[in-house]
């Protein structure tokens, strides 16, 4: 009998736990990361002539000088708050998508069930949880205030200010602009995510099969090299989406139109260059962070699992 018919299935409160701590582990080491590919990919430097674009390094001197090291961490409040619906949906409902697409008779799922199972999970927790927090947290890190100078007021005080700012001066209806770029950039994000990752795991426990559970190290790589493929697949969206959640709507336009004009524009003042704006970090901020993520929830999960099985024992024994 295979491993993977040895295992009972994950419960959803073992998704919900161990993907909440798996995505707050990453939030916290990788924040930073995050608000410098938002700076750089909001930014219009390069546009004069015989000027470059700044780079990743030099985004991050310039927001510590401006605004002291504490403003890389700005919208982290946001993103705490949804990272733990988020995992649990993502988890969750990646499991569940694959269980629905598996071989009735196998119970195995096909590389490209896994892929689309990915590709749903990705939607749903866009459309559940994401799109509203890049929101807020887009809004955050964009604001250029000095966390030293008390004087120095900012727009939006922290994630909750910001969301009640935004509702009532723009309407819930804006918490949710950019929801199809954000949906089609996490679809893709977590269809390469999670056929990479399941796939390359495959592979490590086919070339180890003396392994019963792989070492937290091999999760990490694996998480690493998954995590990376999908920033350099979808960099367009990323980039458009998030010019489309800064800038406040125009009145009488569509979604479609402001994210055809955004396009027109960046492609006529700075051309194609400006549309990959911020990939290095956000590579190095997804890839670590996937890296972290996975070993993390495999980590936790396979805790909580084994704690149930003790529970289990101890019960039939009594």
């Amino acid at each position: 009998m295979s491993r993977s018919a040895n295992k009972k299935p994950v419960g959803f409160a073992t998704h919900l736990t161990a993907g909440g701590l798996a995505g707050a582990m990453e939030a916290l080491c990788c924040q930073p990361l995050d608000t410098i590919k938002v700076r750089m990919q909001l930014s219009k430097s390069g546009m004069a002539p015989g000027t470059k674009p700044r780079g990743f390094i030099a985004t991050g001197i310039l927001i510590v000088k401006r605004e002291t090291p504490l403003a890389l961490y700005k919208g982290l409040g946001a993103v705490l708050a949804g990272i733990v619906p988020k995992m649990a949906i993502r988890f969750a409902s990646f499991e569940a998508y694959k269980g629905w697409l598996a071989d009735k008779e196998t119970g195995k799922t096909s590389v490209g069930n896994i892929f689309l199972s990915g590709l749903a999970a990705g939607t749903t927790e866009a459309v559940a949880v994401v799109c509203p927090m890049e929101v807020v947290k887009i809004r955050l890190q964009a604001q250029q205030h000095s966390l030293a100078d008390p004087l120095e007021a900012p727009r939006y005080r922290n994630a909750g200010h910001a969301v009640y700012t935004i509702v009532r001066e723009e309407g819930i209806a804006t918490l949710y602009r950019g929801v199809s770029l954000t949906a089609l950039r996490q679809a893709t994000n977590q269809g390469a995510n999670f056929t990479a990752y399941q796939e390359i795991k495959k592979l490590a426990h086919k070339y180890q099969p003396e392994l019963k559970d792989l070492p937290s190290y091999q999760h990490m790589i694996i998480g690493l090299i998954s995590g990376a493929m999908g920033p350099f697949s979808n960099a367009p969206i990323d980039t458009i989406k998030t010019r489309l959640q800064k800038a406040t709507a125009t009145p009488g336009t569509t979604a479609f139109q402001r994210i055809m004009a955004i396009a027109a524009d960046m492609w006529r003042q700075e051309g194609v260059r400006s549309f990959y704006k911020g990939i290095t970090p956000r590579v190095l901020r997804v890839a670590p962070g996937q890296a972290i993520v996975f070993a993390v929830y495999e980590r936790v999960s396979g805790i909580i699992e084994k704690l149930k099985v003790t529970e289990s024992e101890d019960h039939y024994t009594e």
